[in-house]
């Protein structure tokens, strides 16, 4: 679904991607792991055509029709309410306004639907950004930190979200520095640190091979080991 090989980008003498090489395979979960300024975000914004890579290509599967982004809290209409927020996208793509209900409620946004999105809290925009990303069930689901201002128990229900979109046929790529979300969410992680992958294989693969198990794996312990940074 996603197919990038040798991925390199400079800004002036800056060089913040080299040599980034990784693909996520249709109905897979896959993450990118690294602390803020890791290139995370440059990495979108390359696979969403925001920006030209300097070497290297990076291939998407999937037409910009089949293709949800959930960026940040951008794009939302600051004095509409949640559901007419979602109208305007279900009446661009020939949706059913029954939709909209039925995705602010996989959110747990049914009881504020009506709230205007300037009354809502981050937490609550980032929810409602998500909504808007899954509205009209995309082949491919391109997530830039998806959980990164939501509370554990809102967080654990995204995460099951994103598990059942998976079961249902959508491929997921998202960025986190969460790693016990990577470690229970994803299928694959790559570790990204300083412009350049790290390491990339299975959570728990990953895990055994840097004798990071203990009781319970720990990827944390092994972007740490890998890289010396603490996250």
């Amino acid at each position: 679904m996603i197919n990038v090989q040798n991925l390199m980008k400079k800004y002036d003498d800056k060089t913040v991607l080299s040599d980034v090489t990784f693909e996520v395979k249709t109905q897979e979960i896959f993450a990118l792991l690294g602390p803020s300024g890791a290139g995370k975000t440059t990495i979108i914004n390359i696979l969403t055509r925001q920006l030209d890579p300097d070497g290297g290509k990076a291939e998407v599967g999937a037409t910009p029709r089949e293709l949800g982004l959930m960026l940040d809290q951008g794009g939302l209409y600051q004095n509409l309410n949640c559901t007419d927020n979602l109208n305007l996208y279900a009446r661009i793509y020939n949706l059913p306004l029954s939709q909209v209900q039925e995705t602010l409620k996989s959110v747990g946004l049914e009881d504020s639907s009506k709230k205007r999105v300037a009354q809502l809290s981050r937490g609550m925009m980032q929810r409602l950004a998500l909504a808007r990303a899954i509205l009209y069930k995309p082949k491919l689901l391109i997530l830039d930190e998806p959980t990164s201002a939501l509370d554990p128990g809102t967080a654990r229900g995204i995460c099951k979200l994103l598990q059942t979109l998976r079961e249902q046929g959508t491929t997921i790529f998202l960025t986190t520095h969460n790693m016990d979300e990577a470690l229970n969410l994803c299928d694959r992680v790559a570790l990204l640190n300083d412009g350049k992958i790290v390491t990339q294989d299975t959570p728990l693969a990953l895990c055994e091979k840097h004798n990071a198990l203990k009781t319970v794996p720990d990827l944390e312990a092994v972007f740490l080991e890998l890289t010396g940074v603490e996250l």
